[in-house]
């Protein structure tokens, strides 16, 4: 009997890249979802999908939906670690408008001048490993 050939399946890379995407260790997403890291693995790496209920599972604990996991749908948007740092950030920024205006304003004075400084002393530490 021929060999079957394995078929085309991208549910694990898919998985992985949502699962990192929110941050996520195997570890974790198979806590949230009620599983193991081991079933995780294989579902990233052996190209097996799971059943349905573990579909459901995934999906909740990713929050994204069903279809989004399983390539029916693509994904809306997948928030990553990078848009979370950016909000807490920007949440700290706007703290600084309870500030009274003189404090506001030496805020925005620091900020100014830390983003003059620093990019000037990453290019000078460039140009002393140049020198060498």
């Amino acid at each position: 009997m021929p060999r079957r050939k394995k078929e085309d399946n991208s549910f694990g890379p898919r998985l992985t890249t949502i699962r990192k995407a929110r941050g996520m260790t195997q570890v974790q997403l198979a806590d949230a979802a009620g599983s193991t890291q081991r079933s995780i693995s294989y579902y990233e790496n052996d190209g097996g999908v799971p059943p349905g209920c573990v579909v459901i599972a995934l999906a909740k604990a990713l929050r994204v939906s069903a279809d989004e996991l399983l390539g029916i749908k693509p994904p809306l948007r997948v928030e990553s670690v990078e848009d979370s740092e950016t909000k807490r950030l920007w949440k700290r920024f706007q703290m600084v408008t309870a500030l009274p205006e003189k404090d506001q304003r030496a805020v925005i004075r620091l900020n100014d001048s830390l983003a003059v400084a620093v990019p000037a002393r990453r290019k000078g530490a460039e140009g002393e490993r140049d020198d060498r």
